[in-house]
């Protein structure tokens, strides 16, 4: 026996380190983010809402696009808050409480949808300019330029006169002239990695270059792609509600925020729930989104707010 073991000083075994990788470490911090998970739970309970607008048609008994003769007071403006009119009622005497539900719908399938296309499309021009280099390279940059420096609304203003607004051409719009911004960013992160010796050493074994950019390059640059598009989300709900503000979105009588926040602008000073309520939601969906990405990135890459702070 030894002294050691005489007196009971005998030191613990240390305990067993546990390994985790970059996205269980980013998850970790993620949930540590008091700020981004209740943003995360608005989110979910804004698209549960968007997802049960039918359900609050059978509560109300208010069809989206139903007017109601006793939707309007006697001087033709909307009706405020009441038992039967939950949040009011707009120009035309429809239920704004139901309209602002379904509303909900648009701005997120166009949100996700758009997003979505912008980020593939993005991925593979920026992956392929990165990785392949030379003429493509040039060709693909040169695009990219071209793309970010065409003005938006004029060429909104142009398509949508010429096919007539939709949702769908909403979504090709958006995503048209989204994807420029991802394929920059893609660019630069492949052109930093793409000589690193993983990819060399994939090459070495006989790699084709179309395996090397979506098996060996693309799992690298993902976390960056995951953050800009949990940033863009929220700018694509903006645009699409701006187009339709500007009576360039969806045709009526479909209910989206935009539209609704137009035909609010005469109302405002006597119905100010008319104006009220969609732009409190499009606020809290574009805030919970901005708020819940800027988490996502200060979780992938915990070095900038250090880098920030000094």
């Amino acid at each position: 026996m030894t002294v050691q073991e005489a007196l009971g000083t005998v030191p613990e075994e240390p305990a067993a380190i546990e390994g985790r990788g970059p996205w269980q470490l980013a998850w970790r911090r993620l949930r540590r983010d008091k700020v981004a998970m209740v943003s995360l739970g608005v989110i979910v309970l804004i698209a549960l809402i968007a997802v049960a607008a039918p359900l609050f048609v059978h509560l109300t008994g208010h069809p989206p696009n139903q007017q109601y003769p006793d939707g309007l007071t006697v001087d033709g403006l909307p009706q405020p808050p009441s038992s039967t009119f939950w949040f009011g009622t707009d120009d035309l005497g429809r239920d704004v409480l139901v309209r602002t539900v379904y509303g909900a719908r648009v701005s997120l399938a166009v949100g996700v949808v758009a997003t979505v296309l912008t980020v593939m499309v993005g991925v593979v021009v920026g992956i392929a300019a990165g990785f392949l280099g030379g003429f493509v390279d040039t060709v693909l940059a040169r695009l990219i330029d071209v793309v970010l420096s065409v003005p938006f609304l004029l060429v909104a203003i142009a398509l949508v006169s010429v096919t007539g607004p939709s949702l769908t051409v909403t979504v090709l719009v958006i995503a048209s002239f989204s994807w420029s911004s991802v394929a920059r960013i893609v660019r630069g992160q492949v052109l930093s990695i793409k000589e690193r010796e993983y990819v060399e050493a994939a090459r070495s074994l006989g790699a084709g270059d179309t395996r090397i950019m979506f098996v060996e390059i693309l799992p690298n640059v993902l976390a960056q792609v995951i953050v800009y598009t949990t940033l863009l989300i929220p700018v694509v709900i903006v645009v699409q509600a701006t187009l339709s503000f500007l009576g360039l979105g969806l045709a009526p009588p479909t209910a989206d925020w935009g539209g609704m926040l137009a035909a609010a602008q005469a109302y405002y000073q006597t119905s100010w729930w008319f104006l009220t309520v969609p732009g409190i939601a499009l606020l809290i969906t574009t805030l919970a989104f901005n708020l819940f990405g800027d988490g996502v990135r200060d979780a992938v890459d915990p070095r900038a707010d250090r880098t920030m702070a000094r």
